[in-house]
Formats: structure tokens, sequence, C-alpha cells
């Protein structure tokens, strides 16, 4: 049984549970410590179970629990160079640290990952595809343009958990700084709903078992919106792959995976 389950998702916080039969992650931890403990209670997830946690950039909104998680747990860090080097810089983290290579597959218990780049305005972000028991598990937020590499990475998913942050027209009329606005639509910034859905028709396919709609932001983006898109998306469909929204302020929906 694999399980996925998003513990927050937003601007104020990121962390997503995944478990495989022989280990339990964290892809992120932005929330602080006390919200990881209540949220994990919530799905019957102990702390001392995570075996570790798959850093994807060092924003404050994906690693400010990291330092309280790993001062009360024996868990791995796990994440490229440079990434460390800022976590260490930013939290003072010396140990439990993990390393590998962008663009490097390496095996994890029974989960073989392969971490890829990704555009952002950090030194170097990356996505993540988990393979466990022939099924593929994609993981890709905080990204502002969509290469053909990430593109190629991101086909034949069974599962995908994917930024639709978004709305350009809301960006635009927000009542926010031009320097926030251009950052947000830069192609360092965060995938617009048209950029996500101009993806996922690139990559739709009778494999993909579960969308998890992720990082939605709370002022520029509405959850009406993105479900009339995505209905809209699907309706000429013969096959209609499930989805579901991720949520900042409350764990968002289990998926579970069985063989």
């Amino acid at each position: 049984m694999i399980e996925i389950c998003p513990l927050s998702s937003g601007s104020k916080g990121n962390s997503v549970f995944f478990k495989t039969k022989k280990a339990k992650v964290l892809i992120d931890l932005g929330i602080s410590y006390l919200q990881l403990k209540k949220r994990l209670q919530e799905i019957n997830v102990n702390p001392d179970e995570i075996d570790a946690v798959f850093v994807t950039h060092e924003h404050m909104d994906h690693i400010s629990g990291l330092k309280l998680f790993i001062e009360n747990h024996n868990s791995l860090i796990i994440c490229n160079v440079d990434v460390a080097k800022a976590i260490r810089n930013q939290l003072n983290i010396e140990e439990n640290f993990k390393i590998f290579s962008t663009h490097s597959s390496f095996e994890f218990k029974d989960m073989k990952i392969f971490p890829f780049s990704i555009m952002h305005d950090t030194i170097d972000p990356v996505g993540y595809i988990f393979n466990v028991d022939n099924l593929k598990f994609a993981f890709c937020t905080d990204i502002g343009f969509v290469s053909s590499l990430v593109k190629k990475y991101l086909t034949d998913c069974n599962y995908l958990y994917l930024e639709a942050n978004h709305s350009i027209n809301m960006v635009h009329s927000c009542n926010r700084s031009k320097i926030y606005k251009d950052r947000v639509l830069s192609r360092v910034g965060h995938l617009s709903n048209d950029d996500f859905f101009k993806l996922l028709s690139e990559i739709y396919n009778d494999k993909l078992k579960h969308i998890h709609i992720a990082h939605i932001s709370q002022n520029c983006n509405s959850y009406d919106l993105l479900k009339d898109l995505m209905e809209d998306f699907l309706k000429d469909k013969k096959y209609k792959a499930p989805f579901s929204f991720t949520h900042q302020d409350k764990v968002s929906n289990k998926v579970l995976f069985k063989r």
C-alpha cells in the first residue's frame, strides 16, 4: 500500500506525507513542528516513524519546521549540496544530511528517486520522481516555467502533485506590489492556471490515477475557478482522472495506491 497525504500546501507552508511498504517520508517541512505533529496525528502517524525529509528548495515555506523536527527525531534531511548549504546557513543545522546530485537517480528504502531541476528563484530547486512498485509519482511545485525536460520527466506518471498557483488576471488585479506580481508571473515564479492546463494537456494519460492540484494561492486563485477549469478539461476525455485540491490550513485528502 502506498499512501500520499498533503499536510499543508501554499505560501505559508508546505509538506507532503508519502508512505510505502518500507518508508515513511515527508516532501518538504515548511510548517511548524507543533502543526506537523498535529497533522500527522490526524492521519495516525507518529513523528518518530518519519525516516527522512526530502527538501525541494530553501525557501522558508518549505523548510521552516526542519530544525525543531531534526532536534527531536532522528530523521535524515535529503537534498542537493546547494540546498544543504542554504539550510545550514538559514537554520544552523549541521547533521543528518544525505546529499544527492540533481539529475542522478538514487535509492532510499524501497524507492528509486529522481530529482530534477526546475525554474524558481532559489539556488538549485528540484522536483521529484518517486518510483515504487512499478508506479511513478511526481512532485512538482514552485515552478515558473516548464521546460521540455520537465515535461519529459512528468510524462507517464501514475500520480501528479502539481502546482496551479494563480490566475493571471487575478494577479494583475490583486492589491499587491508590482515586485510581487512581477516575481509570481516570471519564469522563476509560480505556475499559472493557464500553464498548468497546458502542461496537463501534454502529459495526460490513462495511467494517471490521481492529480493533487497544489500550492494554490489564497489571494490570486480560487477553488471554484479551478474546479470549473478542471471539469472543462476532463469533459471530452474518455478517461477522467480523479483529482483533488490541496489546502493551506488543513490536511488534504489521502490517496491510496494498492498493488
